[in-house]
């Protein structure tokens, strides 16, 4: 995301979610909803309707294709790979106690 640079001369960012009609928690949310449990827009939709956030699934669609990328990149640094998978070398089985 591109910002501005200030009379200082130092880099302000700029807030990529200004202008949006719902808060921050909400698009974010969302967002996580979709990637994390791959949910369809209108299951998200339905989802935030329960919890008093009434959004289009367009919307929610755009938010995706916004700042999906973005939160993919930073979440993906954090995401922990040990217990994923699990592979087994040798099988012991018991047959008459023996």
């Amino acid at each position: 995301m591109r910002g501005k640079i200030d009379p200082g001369g130092s880099i302000v960012q700029r807030d990529p979610f200004k202008r949006h009609r719902f808060p921050l928690d909400a698009i974010l949310r969302a967002v996580r909803w979709h990637f994390r449990f791959a949910l369809s827009c209108r299951d998200v939709r339905d989802m935030l309707a329960e919890r008093g956030i009434e959004v289009d699934a367009s919307a929610i669609h755009r938010w995706v294709r916004k700042f999906g990328p973005e939160i993919a990149k930073r979440s993906f640094k954090h995401r922990s790979w040990g217990g994923l998978n699990r592979h087994v070398d040798e099988t012991c089985i018991r047959v008459g106690g023996k």
